[in-house]
């Protein structure tokens, strides 16, 4: 493409005018999937209340718009550009400066959004596949994308943004989102456990420019049995535990609280509560189907200290990557060469 005009025409045209392209304030493009409004009802598992991805600062939103891919760097600014080596190697802490120096409307993508995808994902019966098998699927070995980096055993890494099948986009279509299983793993913003204690910042709250997204934050807010948010430290609040070998919902004091990484299929998750509130249905921490078909995807932590999500899985993570699978276990300095980012955008199109 010569230009942006040329560019963005293309991308309009090859996605069926449902993905477009955005430049930020240093007129670098960048490739988005509008994501259209959502209810809790819309996607099977509550009411009419709209999913958290849906409403920021106290308003309802028609849509967000996510990366069409993970992120890459042009000139230190990230973008999501196909046929581009992903990103790696930046803590959460960059990862947020970076996404939100793009300029206003410009936020790292939030775990709310992820949440959102996996359950319209879940609701149309498609999971997404990808690079979780050294450069293809796991199950379907056919299905490769174009290698970007080799590790030191001369296997393929991460491949190239966007450059698999449609089956390793959300929808299984031209027009979705890229790379939501393997390839780079993802930090997502507004979500944390401390000690186990589930947190988060409330709505899309986290996607604002302004939200105090730090460990001493006091947007960090837990969540009660009922779904209320209250402070930390309140007593009966949700927590993550090791009982009887699965991670496990409680409302009481950790049992397993340890420094060591435990895992459990998705599908797997346990409670002891006698209802699970809509709201962890909301932000991808319960399954809404125990015992349902979520391709083998896991969810992992450690409940002590302060432990900030990445999601999706990597390039060798197998049947144990996708669009369900939360890591638990980073803290948000660290930085990994298998370890990237995806910028989204919340304002208007009309602006953007």
């Amino acid at each position: 493409m010569t230009n942006y005009a040329d560019f963005k025409a293309a991308v309009e045209g090859i996605s069926g005018g449902k993905n477009t392209v955005l430049l930020d304030k240093f007129g670098n493009p960048s490739v988005v999937v509008p994501i259209a409004k959502m209810t809790y009802k819309d996607v099977g598992v509550g009411d009419d209340t709209v999913l958290p991805a849906f409403k920021i600062d106290g308003v309802e939103k028609p849509y967000f718009c996510l990366g069409k891919y993970h992120d890459t760097l042009v000139n230190g600014v990230p973008c999501s550009l196909p046929m581009q080596t992903p990103a790696v190697n930046v803590s959460f802490d960059e990862a947020v400066s970076q996404s939100r120096s793009k300029g206003e409307g410009w936020t790292l993508a939030t775990n709310a959004m992820y949440a959102a995808i996996q359950l319209w994902c879940l609701a149309n019966d498609f999971q997404p596949r990808g690079n979780n098998n050294y450069g293809c699927d796991h199950a379907h070995a056919w299905e490769k994308g174009i290698p970007a980096t080799y590790g030191s055993d001369g296997k393929v890494n991460l491949t190239l943004t966007g450059s698999g099948p449609v089956s390793w986009c959300h929808n299984n279509d031209l027009s979705g989102i890229c790379d939501l299983n393997g390839n780079a793993w993802e930090w997502a913003a507004g979500l944390r456990i401390v000690d186990g204690e589930i947190q988060i910042i409330q709505h899309n709250d986290a996607a604002l420019a302004t939200a105090d997204l730090s460990a001493s934050s006091t947007l960090w807010k837990a969540i009660t049995a009922d779904g209320s948010l209250v402070a930390p430290g309140t007593s009966g609040t949700i927590k993550l535990d090791w009982r009887n070998s699965k991670i496990t919902l409680v409302t009481d004091a950790l049992t397993g609280k340890s420094d060591t990484g435990r895992g459990t299929g998705f599908t797997s998750l346990a409670t002891t509560l006698s209802t699970v509130p809509q709201i962890l249905y909301g932000i991808g921490m319960y399954p809404k189907n125990p015992g349902g078909d979520y391709g083998g995807d896991d969810m992992y932590m450690i409940n002590s200290g302060e432990r900030v999500p990445i999601r999706g899985g990597g390039w060798s993570d197998s049947s144990h990557a996708g669009v369900s699978t939360v890591n638990l276990y980073g803290v948000r300095g660290d930085r990994y060469g298998g370890v990237g980012r995806r910028s989204a955008f919340v304002g208007s199109l009309e602006e953007g």
